[in-house]
């Protein structure tokens, strides 16, 4: 059973930073492609960055690129998305998502990946 755990979002001003969490569980974690998925009202599902465990492999969307970052702690099988330079318009839910086929490909399409966490509300304010 594979299980994700996000934490991390709130509110913060147009500028700051805040740290999603995403603590996972399952048989063979390691291996996973972990994703990072978000939802703003209104609008569709759309991919923000992805991970390969296995290497350190790190994927942005073109909106988030040099303000997201992605790391891991091995220990506490958790990855963190870091964002800097937070905008209004990163106003979303945010999910952590796992594909665990054991494909390495980080892929952006949320049908790639099979195990979704609650999802964390992030809101900027300008």
């Amino acid at each position: 059973q594979v299980q994700l755990v996000e934490s991390g979002g709130g509110l913060v001003q147009a500028g700051g930073s805040l740290r999603l969490s995403c603590a996972a569980s399952g048989p063979t974690f390691s291996t996973y492609i972990m994703g990072w998925f978000r939802q703003a009202p209104g609008k569709e599902l759309e991919f923000v960055a992805g991970f390969r465990w296995t290497d350190g492999f790190t994927r942005f969307a073109d909106s988030v690129n040099s303000r997201f970052t992605i790391s891991k702690d091995n220990a506490k099988n958790t990855v963190y998305l870091q964002m800097n330079g937070l905008k209004p318009e990163d106003t979303a839910v945010y999910y952590c998502a796992a594909r665990t086929n054991g494909l390495s490909l980080v892929t952006t399409t949320r049908q790639s990946y099979d195990y979704w966490g609650q999802g964390t509300q992030v809101t900027v304010s300008s």
